[in-house]
């Protein structure tokens, strides 16, 4: 069965995707900050036999170290970087930018993805068709920005755009392919109420991206539709 790492998965996205991909036999290493606090997760895992919960803040080294151990003998078809910080305080004008705040928002959204990268390329080199994803956002595309609303969250996934088109190159020439997706506007505690989306909508179009995924993909950046997104 292939294998996939997922971060961020105790409630959201990452919960839909671990559902998912478990539920078609994959098998998944689903990670969080609290795994006793993440009783969805633990419901999950307690009725689909391939998938098992990890503790991993992607912040922190000494976690990354340790999960990168675990799993040492793994091989990764699929390292999943969804995990994803916005502050509900995130500056919307100069004056009050908090700059500690801001630099926690690209320790989780940007740094924590190339972490994972770095930290999982030696099993993602023993995979069979190994693809990196950053779940990224249309926020960070600079040719769309038009408001100074949420400063830290539109640049950090900037920053992370930016970070996965240069490490594709690298990782390209390893065969692991890069692949980066905004996965709409979806109904999560991040993306409220009035999302357009389910998590179930997005996960499946944004698994349509993964599995129909070839060379022409490699290193760009699609909404969940499949649409090509402006940098």
């Amino acid at each position: 069965m292939p294998n996939v790492l997922i971060t961020g998965c105790s409630r959201g996205l990452g919960l839909e995707w671990s559902r998912q991909l478990a539920e078609d036999g994959w098998r998944v290493y689903a990670t969080c900050r609290y795994p006793h606090e993440a009783h969805e997760l633990a419901a999950l895992a307690g009725r689909l036999p391939g998938l098992s919960v990890h503790r991993l803040d992607v912040t922190d080294a000494a976690d990354i170290r340790a999960l990168r151990w675990e799993l040492e003998d793994e091989p990764l078809d699929l390292l999943l970087n969804n995990a994803a910080l916005y502050l509900d305080k995130d500056a919307a004008m100069l004056g009050s930018v908090r700059y500690d705040e801001w630099l926690r928002t690209f320790e989780v959204n940007t740094l924590g993805a190339v972490r994972l990268c770095e930290a999982f390329l030696p099993n993602l080199r023993r995979g069979g068709r190994p693809l990196a994803v950053a779940v990224s956002s249309h926020m960070g595309s600079i040719a769309d920005i038009a408001t100074a609303d949420s400063l830290y969250y539109r640049s950090s996934k900037a920053a992370l755009n930016a970070a996965m088109r240069g490490l594709a190159a690298v990782l390209g020439e390893e065969g692991v392919g890069v692949l980066i997706v905004h996965p709409g506007w979806v109904r999560t505690r991040m993306g409220g109420p009035m999302g357009r989306l389910t998590t179930a909508q997005s996960v499946r179009g944004m698994r349509a991206l993964v599995e129909n995924f070839g060379p022409a993909q490699h290193g760009r950046f699609f909404r969940y539709d499949g649409t090509e997104l402006p940098w």
